[in-house]
């Protein structure tokens, strides 16, 4: 059978292109007449001018990159004109976005993720969803975004100044990374967090790994419910947690102590291990383990010589998890914890709190920093274990 290729109609210019490229112009003139004080007007100017540039995008301007470079270009000069560095940059993104806007529309791109016979209200769906999910992300990424050109303020305040919306270098400093490193008080958290994620990390993969194991087995009585209190520090809230941990600890002579916060964290790390293990051990091959005990094995060289090469990247992607928990968690340190266990987030808290301390910002960029950087490594891991189970990732 031969292949047969569809061409589907041009979507129409004036009434379908246009209406939907001015609700978006009015969108990003809404946003930049809020800056400017004058919301309403910046509706009405912005849908004027999302009409007139799908018009001529697509009527005069057939080359995508000639169109979307110029569209760029004349609105960030726009901007430049109008609010200086700042509106610059604006300007170029709002450029960029509406020209795309205007040929992915005027393509019919809109329709490729979609069967050929799909309706328009399921054509309608599919790019909803796909924009309701690009809102979230951008909600969930815009604070960080946020903080990290914050962290390089010259000036001690939490808000960007003058200065840097015109990117004058002055404006920019690395002073609060240097007050980081050089402050004792921010020093002697990084020390305490540096000696209590690690310890509760291994204390958290050496049992939660042991417990995925065994609950693993067919043969384990009451499997789902002992599943269940084991991973119920990621279901309960953690205010009730630290509560119970801090009653508990005061009796047993724990509270304030080392050991009490690195055993408080590794009962928050457990749960993620026992996840990534379990899943780990979803494709593992049990006649492996069977072999090596026909083979004169023990079950303890069984373990290291079969079992754990197999999981160690569920391992240690529970581990990395654990560590992120432990790293950054503050609730739980607040209560079981005493000044002298004072962790990275506890000295960002007191820091919000008591003494408004720009620190803060270079710290949660380092804080980011860590967190992307272990993220990727537990992707990896990820991808790697599925390709040694014979799966696809995805």
């Amino acid at each position: 059978m031969s292949d047969l290729t569809i061409d589907r109609p041009r979507p129409s210019l004036t009434g379908f292109v246009v209406p939907l490229t001015a609700a978006l112009g009015a969108f990003f003139g809404l946003l930049a007449g809020s800056s400017a004080g004058s919301g309403l007007a910046g509706i009405g100017g912005g849908a004027v001018f999302g009409a007139m540039l799908a018009f001529v995008l697509v009527r005069f301007v057939p080359s995508v990159p000639v169109g979307r470079l110029g569209t760029a270009a004349a609105l960030g000069l726009a901007g430049l004109f109008a609010g200086g560095a700042a509106a610059l940059v604006a300007g170029v993104l709002i450029g960029l976005v509406l020209s795309w806007f205007v040929y992915w529309l005027h393509s019919g791109r809109y329709r490729a993720g979609v069967p050929i016979y799909a309706t328009g209200p399921q054509v309608l769906w599919h790019n909803t969803f796909l924009f309701i999910c690009g809102a979230i992300f951008f909600f969930l990424i815009a604070p960080i975004l946020t903080v990290i050109p914050l962290s390089f303020n010259a000036q001690d305040f939490f808000t960007f100044t003058p200065e840097m919306l015109a990117f004058d270098p002055e404006g920019y400093s690395l002073k609060h990374y240097r007050d980081f490193f050089t402050n004792p008080d921010w020093q002697q958290a990084l020390r305490n967090s540096v000696q209590i994620a690690p310890a509760a990390t291994l204390l958290a993969v050496t049992l939660g790994t042991l417990a995925a194991i065994g609950l693993s087995q067919s043969h384990v009585p009451f499997r789902r419910a002992i599943m269940a209190i084991l991973i119920s520090p990621m279901i309960v809230p953690l205010i009730i947690s630290a509560a119970g941990m801090y009653f508990f600890y005061s009796r047993m002579g724990l509270q304030g102590t080392y050991l009490g916060v690195v055993l408080a964290h590794a009962a928050l790390g457990i749960p993620f291990v026992i996840i990534t293990v379990t899943a780990t051990l979803v494709g593992f091959d049990r006649s492996l383990t069977r072999a090596a005990a026909n083979l004169g094995a023990g079950p303890v060289r069984t373990f290291f010589r079969i079992q754990m090469p197999l999981i160690l990247p569920g391992v240690i992607s529970g581990g990395l998890f654990a560590f992120i928990t432990s790293f950054d968690e503050v609730v739980v340190v607040l209560f079981v914890g005493s000044a002298g266990q004072q962790t990275l987030p506890w000295q960002m808290f007191t820091g919000l709190r008591e003494q408004i301390s720009p620190t803060i910002l270079a710290v949660a960029t380092i804080l980011v920093v860590i967190s992307i950087m272990l993220l990727t490594t537990v992707e990896l891991l990820r991808r790697r274990s599925e390709r040694l189970r014979g799966m696809t990732p995805g």
